[in-house]
């Protein structure tokens, strides 16, 4: 089975009561959809998390969110193919897979069909300024960049604009769970660049299903865009 799920920040509690009440494996997969919580902290501390969730009967495979630094980027991580996709991956923790942006892979669902889904992580930290003046978790390279734009814009133009699955972090700039913003953050100074972009790609794709996260909330927008935070659903 393939699951999804939203931000887990490093609250891997929940996802132990997730194994225990569907009686996971390691063949099953769990995607969480930005924000996981095991890049944040500086490798020790984050090893010991991340030890943590690899001993569960589970593979995790993470979209890359705004509140932890980009595997790319750290020199622990290696370059792997994984569902038919390039994937970042550690020796030590071989269950635990974080998605390249732009990249596509297969999953089998449960009905047996096998749907492609394109990874598009990042976004902006309406935190940002506190995070800055705290030292506290904060990276400039959070959204992406536009070498990943152009090369999630070309992916897609060479599938003519079709795909069966988009896995987000945050949600094209018309889907924004406005009725969950946090009070006291003036929007005017939030930077929306991400989701804009994110709006002319969706007005162009053909797509099944699209599921983010982000926003902390769990909202059925209409019929194939879903929000995720402290739920579960199949893909």
């Amino acid at each position: 089975m393939v699951y999804l799920t939203g931000d887990t920040h490093g609250a891997f509690r929940r996802l132990e009561g997730f194994c225990e009440r569907f009686n996971t494996t390691k063949d099953d997969i769990l995607i969480i959809l930005g924000d996981a919580g095991f890049n944040f902290d500086g490798y020790y501390y984050d090893a010991k998390k991340k030890a943590r969730v690899q001993a569960l009967p589970i593979t995790v495979f993470c979209i890359h969110g705004n509140h932890e630094m980009r595997p790319e980027t750290l020199e622990y991580y290696r370059e792997t193919k994984w569902h038919a996709g390039t994937v970042f991956v550690e020796d030590e923790f071989p269950d635990i897979f974080f998605a390249k942006d732009g990249e596509v892979y297969d999953f089998l669902t449960s009905d047996g069909s096998t749907k492609k889904a394109i990874a598009i992580g990042g976004a902006y930290s309406v935190d940002k300024q506190y995070r800055i003046l705290n030292n506290w978790g904060w990276w400039a390279d959070e959204q992406p960049s536009k070498e990943i734009k152009k090369r999630v814009e070309q992916v897609l133009a060479e599938r003519d604009w079709n795909i069966d699955i988009v896995l987000s972090h945050t949600v094209p700039e018309k889907y924004m769970p406005v009725e969950n913003f946090i009070s006291g953050v003036e929007q005017s100074s939030v930077d929306r660049t991400t989701e804009k972009w994110l709006e002319k790609i969706e007005a162009k794709l053909s797509y099944d299903k699209w599921y983010a996260g982000h926003f902390h909330c769990e909202k059925q927008v209409n019929e194939k865009f879903k929000i995720m935070f402290e739920g579960y659903c199949e893909l």
